[in-house]
């Protein structure tokens, strides 16, 4: 008999390029509320910036679909509620930080979230995915809920009558059309001649002191692209579940093993030999046991090995999944051996892993803080969570890898966000600068958003008369100025800000 021990399932959400349309059990309220909620979206992201809008749109749809699903609904999409706990949060804090890559990281991580509680709002479990089926079942739903509006229309809005009339009315079209050019030649000639007749065509073309025609046909058109994308993310979640098989989950196919069982454990047995000689040195060096080669510092020591050891790390999580999904193992010996054999991989890696991290302390004592270091340190930390999960999931439920690797991407950008990075560069650099060390002060004070705005005043009320504290001052002044949008681009840190701005005085 021949034991899968794949932590890989090849399951895949199929991406239909024309969904069936299942009639909807609300159609008027659906179609009322995806209406709705294209008003508010044109009303809430009508400015250049995102802040409280975001939240309170996410807050909205989701509304919407509990009303809308009702108790029934409700029963079905209770097991994957969790969701919306991440859901929440990530958007939230889309009105929390201003940093623009946490921005974008957080909107990204809501609709990956928004697309996959769509998805799983009907039936279904969404631990039951393989690792490919997330973004498989996020695409294939971006995909349902962009091509499911017309049939939804055609479905549930009786156009019979409107058709009758379109013959009526196709002479009166054709007038008008003939009419445009005329009209407009003749209107500009005439605002030309006489300044009145301008006021009056202008007052005519403008709904306000701010709205032009073009302006209006604008903002009817984002509404009309917002309510159809709205529509199908309805459509898509309160459809019914029509056969077992349609419920947002795929058959698992294991894959047929192509690896005899003596060739995966000589490679991973030779793999860790390897790893076992370089991290019985990194060990002598934490301990004081092993020494730099003459000539090095380390900084450069730091600088020279951190990227290729993180490397090694990612390359050896997807060699265990590679190998546990095409080896061929016929006994419970074999596979026993299997799993020791990778999960000795697995443990020697995050020791390589720790002395990436340990590089990188290195390499942030002697240069600072930069995003890219903090991300990636934070990164590491997630990274090695997900690699003891693996080593975990060798030996109990392989296929709960993937859902294991989803909440540890979810945990990576949520420790972003409760570390917030800017904040934690300016805190770390401000203070080696206290000590003596040198600072990249261009870096430090036009790079960072208005997140680090507490550590620079309170740096700047401990060392009012500081080195830096003339170009803090002016970036407070920068952080002062308004941002348009009007309350829905309210934002929680700008707002912070602009308030530790007001015991300076800002000059041009």
């Amino acid at each position: 008999m021949t034991i899968a021990a794949s932590g890989f399932p090849t399951d895949t959400a199929e991406v239909s390029p024309a969904p069936a349309v299942s009639r909807l059990r609300r159609p008027r309220a659906t179609l009322l509320a995806a209406l709705g909620l294209g008003v508010c979206a044109e009303v809430l992201f009508d400015g250049p910036s995102l802040g409280l809008s975001f939240p309170l749109f996410i807050v909205l749809l989701v509304s919407a679909l509990l009303t809308l699903g009702g108790r029934e609904g409700w029963q079905r999409a209770r097991p994957n509620s969790w969701l919306l706990v991440p859901l929440l949060f990530f958007s939230g804090m889309v009105f929390v930080r201003a940093s623009p890559f946490l921005t974008t990281l957080n909107v990204l991580a809501s609709g990956f979230l928004l697309l996959l509680v769509t998805h799983f709002w009907a039936a279904g479990r969404v631990e039951r995915l393989g690792l490919w089926s997330y973004p498989f079942t996020v695409l294939g739903t971006f995909f349902r809920a962009a091509l499911l509006p017309p049939g939804v229309l055609r479905a549930e809005v009786d156009l019979s009558s409107a058709r009758e009339q379109v013959p009526k009315l196709m002479p009166v079209l054709r007038g008008a059309l003939l009419a445009v050019p005329v009209l407009f030649i003749f209107t500009a000639l005439l605002v030309s001649a006489d300044a009145v007749f301008e006021d009056a065509v202008a007052r005519v073309l403008s709904f306000g002191s701010d709205l032009t025609f073009l302006d209006g046909l604008w903002r009817a058109v984002f509404v009309g692209g917002s309510a159809f994308g709205v529509l199908g993310l309805l459509a898509h979640a309160l459809r019914r579940r029509r056969h077992g098989s349609e419920v947002g989950e795929s058959e698992v196919t294991p894959a047929v093993p192509r690896l005899g069982f003596t060739e995966a454990l000589t490679l991973v047995g030779l793999v860790d030999l390897l790893f076992l000689g370089f991290a019985g040195i990194q060990l002598a060096f934490f301990f004081g046991e092993a020494h730099l080669p003459s000539g090095l510092t380390y900084s450069e020591y730091a600088r020279r090995g951190f990227f290729e050891l993180l490397t090694v790390s990612v390359m050896t999580l997807g060699l265990s999944l590679a190998l546990a999904r095409w080896t061929r193992l016929k006994s419970q010996g074999q596979l026993t051996a299997f799993q020791a054999s990778c999960t000795a991989m697995v443990g020697l890696v995050l020791v390589i892993l720790a002395s990436a991290m340990k590089r990188m302390a290195l390499y942030e004592s002697a240069y600072g803080y930069t995003h890219l270091r903090v991300y990636t340190h934070v990164f590491m930390v997630a990274l090695a969570g997900v690699l003891a999960w693996r080593a975990v999931t060798l030996w109990w439920r392989p296929e709960r890898f993937a859902i294991g690797a989803f909440v540890g991407a979810l945990g990576f950008v949520a420790a972003l966000n409760v570390l917030n990075p800017d904040a934690f560069i300016a805190r770390g650099n401000l203070e080696r600068s206290v000590e003596g060390s040198s600072l990249d002060e261009s870096y430090m004070l036009l790079s960072l958003s208005e997140d680090a705005a507490p550590e620079l005043a309170a740096h700047l009320a401990r060392n009012p008369e500081g080195t830096f504290a003339t170009n803090i001052r002016s970036r407070f002044c920068r952080f002062s100025e308004p941002m348009p949008g009007g309350w829905p681009a309210f934002h929680l840190a700008r707002h912070r800000a602009a308030t530790l701005v007001q015991p300076l005085s800002c000059q041009d």
